[in-house]
């Protein structure tokens, strides 16, 4: 069977003005991403990652070009029309879990599904499954103070994951973790790709992790050269 796209990118271009000249980051660019991909991009410091990676997920726009969710082009909906596509569609971790302090792992996982409006019970039974998955079926009543890093990254996953979205975003997610933590998570990413075949695209400095992925990318020069 063959896969479907759940991720595509024709002619993608972002330039920003500074002062009287605009500096272009993302330069006629090309992707596409199918069903259960994993794609790991790096590039220098400065390069454009994050600036891609938040075209890709609908929050920064394009200066020309398109972003396509399945065959969605993303940027032809309303602000309230794209919010509801990326709750059901799109997972995002980022560097920082941006985790809610007030709210146990538990409440933490279950919101997403909680703002698009899925039944309470509902909301926290599937939180708990994807808890179970990544391995904090102990931690379900635990805040994110009484967590160590690795666990809220963890639960991080967890809340992007627990929609079954077709796609999920990653900004330098084991940036903040010490080495041992990092390669738990890694693997916990690796091994979900696998298991739940969700696509995943992971934006990283460090070029172990990216060499995991099915396909490597290097931003350079505002384009994805293929490793």
């Amino acid at each position: 069977m063959t896969s479907k796209a759940v991720l595509s990118c024709i002619d993608l271009n972002k330039a920003y003005k500074v002062g009287p000249e605009s500096v272009s980051v993302i330069q006629d660019l090309q992707l596409q991403l199918n069903e259960g991909d994993w794609i790991s991009i790096v590039g220098a410091s400065g390069s454009g990652k994050t600036t891609l990676l938040n075209m890709l997920g609908g929050l920064d726009d394009p200066s020309t070009g398109s972003v396509l969710w399945g065959e969605q082009d993303i940027f032809k909906l309303n602000r309230k029309q794209l919010d509801a596509l990326r709750n059901q569609y799109l997972g995002f971790v980022y560097q920082f879990h941006h985790l809610l302090a007030e709210f146990t792992a538990l409440e933490n996982v279950a919101m997403p599904l909680l703002i698009g409006r899925t039944k309470q019970a509902d909301a926290l039974a599937a939180a708990k499954n994807i808890l179970d998955k990544v391995g904090l079926s102990h931690r379900y009543d635990h805040k994110p103070a009484e967590l160590s890093g690795g666990e809220r990254q963890r639960v991080a996953l967890a809340r992007a994951l627990v929609g079954k979205p077709k796609l999920v975003l990653l900004d330098e997610p084991t940036g903040n973790l010490d080495e041992h933590t990092a390669q738990d998570v890694q693997s916990l990413i690796a091994e979900l790709n696998r298991d739940l075949g969700t696509a995943f695209v992971v934006v990283t400095h460090d070029l172990t992790f990216a060499a995991k992925a099915s396909q490597q990318y290097v931003l350079m020069n505002g384009q994805l050269q293929a490793q």
